[in-house]
């Protein structure tokens, strides 16, 4: 293939992940060695979609070589959203353009893939722009078992962390309840929760259609969890609750979070809504009630995960996905995003990945009816349908509450009126 005259640019936007820097060394590298200049642009969008192309550099193969075993991102991440104004995504286009790029590799999760779906469309044939699917989050919408790159070692590392936390539950005789990242999607808290076999993980993906979740509701499941711990004799546990619970919530629940704060793109920021202390506060209330104290920490998980260095899995797969991009958008691939599937690259058009409806692309949740779901739930320590046709076990529950039988069905059948679990059967406390 003869050497392009144009220049590749190469950009990451929204938050870090591990693998980021193994994708910029291979797409770098594989570009070189068609004669291709590959020019890096600091902070995603921030700088070019004000016309600022100041905030760029041009890496060597050498300055590429060794930087694929490293977390973080070289060239930086940032936020800004340019689809929110038409004149950010034309400065977008003039800022390119005057850097001789007429190729641009983004790569980012569901907001950096609706701007460069919006920039290619902006640009009318004059910049191609080929996607590579990054998020701890895994809510890109890729074919099943196909994960976003980062994800696994975001589980890895989470996993690591939830391990520590059981044993000092165990230790100090405590709860944890742990929030997990993930937007709106439960992949990562679950698969922490699950990998670690943390007592309970709750995901929003339970709470879709009618099943609606209210705060008093998530109270009832953890409640319902200690007490069904608490009358084995095991005083201690971990919870794993997915940060996207908030917005699986009734309006009315919204209320007990005061100033939701959204980002560029309109999520809420996550990080700061004190999720995990305003639902400690409400289990320990609701305990109260039964004359039941148990010492809860509540404790972030996210920022941890972000910059770790990606294990093995993630090192090669992020530079299969950098080399295929690299190479597919030379070869005149345009809108689309790349993927690895069966060992083959795979690009997935823009077109495709589109939701008809919010004119963004789609957000891959949590198969609550998947087989590895079930599986997930039956090693879970959580109030079930079989439970309360269980008497034995109900006298249990009544007796660790001081309510009767009764009373109890009558306070907490409620949280498993929707259950999406089959096969249910009552686990022995065994850990």
């Amino acid at each position: 293939m003869s050497a392009s005259k144009k220049n590749i640019g190469i950009l990451t936007a929204g938050g870090p992940c591990p693998g980021i820097n193994a994708v910029i060394a291979a797409a770098l590298l594989y570009a070189n060695e068609q004669g291709v200049k590959v020019i890096t642009l600091h902070q995603g969008f921030k700088w070019i979609m004000q016309g600022d192309i100041t905030h760029v550099s041009t890496l060597s193969a050498e300055d590429a070589n060794r930087i694929h075993y490293r977390g973080g991102s070289l060239i930086h991440v940032a936020r800004d959203n340019p689809t929110k104004d038409p004149k950010f995504l034309e400065n977008t286009i003039d800022s390119l353009q005057r850097l001789n790029i007429d190729k641009l590799i983004t790569i980012g999760g569901d907001d950096t893939a609706y701007s460069a779906l919006s920039l290619e469309e902006k640009a009318n044939g004059r910049i191609q722009v080929v996607h590579v699917p990054k998020t701890i989050d895994n809510d890109l919408d890729l074919p099943p078992g196909v994960n976003t790159f980062g994800f696994q070692t975001a589980r890895h590392v989470g996993a690591t962390v939830i391990e520590n936390l059981l044993m000092d539950a165990q230790t100090a005789t405590r709860w944890y309840f742990v929030i997990a990242m993930g937007r709106k999607a439960g992949h990562l808290a679950l698969g922490i929760g699950n990998a670690a076999a943390a007592q309970v993980s709750i995901i929003p993906e339970e709470f879709a259609g009618k099943n609606k979740l209210t705060l008093d509701k998530l109270t009832d499941i953890l409640v319902g969890a200690i007490v069904k711990r608490l009358s084995s004799g095991f005083e201690y546990g971990v919870a794993v609750l997915a940060e996207g619970l908030v917005e699986a919530m009734t309006e009315e629940s919204l209320k007990d979070f005061p100033d939701l704060v959204r980002d560029e793109h309109g999520n809420i920021r996550f990080a700061e809504v004190d999720f995990g202390d305003i639902i400690k506060k409400k289990v320990i209330a609701r305990l109260a009630e039964f004359k039941l104290t148990n010492t809860i920490i509540s404790k972030d998980l996210g920022y941890e995960l972000r910059c770790a260095d990606p294990i093995a899995y993630d090192k090669e797969y992020s530079r299969q996905l950098g080399y295929c991009a690299s190479k597919y958008i030379l070869e005149g691939g345009n809108r689309a995003m790349v993927s690895i599937q069966d060992g083959k690259f795979v690009p997935m058009f823009f077109d495709e990945l589109v939701d008809s409806e919010t004119g963004r692309p789609r957000i891959r949740m949590v198969d609550v009816t998947s087989e590895a779901y079930q599986i997930a739930r039956q090693y879970m320590t959580r109030l079930t349908t079989a439970d309360f046709r269980n008497q034995p076990q109900l006298e249990k529950y009544a007796e660790t509450t001081g309510i009767d039988s009764e009373e109890f069905i009558r306070q907490f059948k409620y949280i498993v009126k929707d259950e999406n679990i089959s096969n249910t059967s009552y686990r022995p406390e065994d850990l």
